[in-house]
């Protein structure tokens, strides 16, 4: 059994997404963000940097485990699915999974405040980062021009990024044609995994959430 101490965030979904593809037994814990759970000393003692996802494997010594990226990584290694045993393989996968780590996390977040969050509104920080979105975006559709997936079969490096990239309008970026990037999103979005997975802890749609109400508790999160 695994702990899944988690929010609807992209973070937060790519464990619960990878959760449910590996058909791994969870037991969901909530964390409400806006009220700062996460960083009240109980939790801070699995995950010192006071964020989530984090996960508390119950069959390995309750062992715990943060950052989404490690998480991944360590629940592919655990069953043996979601990332190749070859060196090379497994290498294209951790070179995908890093993009998403590295780029697309970083830069769709930051888009994500100065576009939603920020109370003033900075055009220079909103075009910057949301240029640079665009632009991963489009190293993402060129790699998917020849292939169905990141790195050959489907693994833990398309989830991270699709994760991230299925909430584009949420940062104020478009994928508007990127006709890879376009299907590889559809496609995901329809795996039931996906759809499960997504709906942990609690549905978010981002199209019908009372705005106000989700960027006041953003902000309280970010001060």
């Amino acid at each position: 059994m695994i702990d899944l101490y988690t929010s609807s965030t992209p973070n937060g979904w790519k464990i619960s997404v990878a959760l449910e593809e590996l058909s791994l037994e969870y037991n969901v814990i909530p964390i409400q963000l806006s009220e700062n759970e996460q960083k009240e000393e109980s939790y801070l003692a699995i995950n010192p940097n006071g964020r989530i996802p984090t996960i508390v494997d119950r069959d390995n010594d309750d062992f715990a485990v943060f950052e989404s990226g490690a998480i991944l990584v360590y629940l592919a290694e655990k069953t043996g699915k979601l990332m190749p045993s070859d060196v090379k393989g497994r290498s294209v996968v951790m070179q995908w999974l890093m993009f998403q780590m590295g780029g697309i996390g970083p830069m769709m977040g930051q888009a994500n405040v100065f576009f939603r969050y920020a109370p003033e509104k900075i055009e220079y920080a909103i075009g910057r980062y949301q240029r640079e979105c665009r632009r991963l975006y489009e190293v993402l559709d060129k790699r998917l021009t020849d292939n169905e997936f990141l790195a050959g079969d489907y693994s833990i490096a398309d989830i991270a990024n699709y994760c991230w990239v299925s909430t584009y309008p949420w940062s104020g970026t478009s994928v508007d044609g990127l006709t890879n990037l376009e299907r590889w999103l559809h496609q995901i979005a329809e795996r039931p995994a996906t759809i499960e997975g997504r709906a942990v802890p609690g549905k978010v749609d981002l199209d019908k959430v009372d705005k106000e109400t989700f960027i006041k508790g953003a902000r309280n999160m970010l001060a």
